[in-house]
């Protein structure tokens, strides 16, 4: 569970009476714990589908990448304990109540959450501009996970490295990237199109 230490001012405008330099808060969403999903999910007989939010700090992207990730049957959102967005009330509010309905799990390690995957048999795609493979050419149906990276940063370079393939979205127009949550729908309705 993060701890931060915050000057007295902001402890002071939560209006909370008494708090002796001390406010814990109650996260509205409940993190999910990655290899009981992940053998939830097997156990059902699906093949899993989960996403990787890797360095995505936009509140709304995440909420939007959420709630296209319910209605295309992600099984679960895999995000890093530091920087990643608050899901806080906001988040959920656009998320349309996504993420109070998606397992989200929170990882000390993308790296490590990676190794895990790949250990359960789920294939762990890359989402990079550069790749050579266009999404259509990709095979979603089995297990596997896709790793979404910020528009500023993309994908952390380790963690790209440790992929197992990398996918693009083609684009016609000349243009620096897409907005992730816009990418990030147009990859998971692909996946849900091979799928159906």
């Amino acid at each position: 569970m993060p701890v931060n230490y915050v000057p007295i001012f902001k402890l002071n405008s939560f209006n909370v009476p008494n708090h002796e330099g001390c406010i814990a808060q109650i996260a509205k969403v409940q993190y999910q714990n990655l290899q009981d999903v992940i053998s939830f999910v097997i156990e059902s007989g699906e093949a899993p589908l989960f996403i990787i939010l890797d360095g995505i700090t936009d509140i709304r992207n995440i909420g939007g990448i959420a709630r296209t990730a319910f209605c295309t049957g992600v099984h679960a959102i895999i995000i890093p304990e530091k920087g990643v967005g608050a899901l806080n009330e906001d988040a959920i509010l656009t998320s349309a109540g996504a993420l109070e309905q998606i397992p989200v799990c929170r990882v000390n390690s993308l790296m490590k959450a990676v190794d895990e995957l790949r250990l359960n048999g789920i294939k762990v795609f890359a989402s990079e501009m550069t790749a050579e493979k266009n999404i259509a050419d990709a095979d979603f149906k089995d297990p596997c996970a896709i790793v979404i990276g910020s528009e500023e940063k993309g994908i952390y370079p380790a963690l790209l490295k440790i992929c197992d393939e990398k996918v693009k979205i083609p684009m016609v127009g000349d243009f620096e990237s897409l907005n992730v949550s816009v990418a990030t729908g147009m990859i998971l309705y692909e996946a849900m199109k091979q799928r159906l």
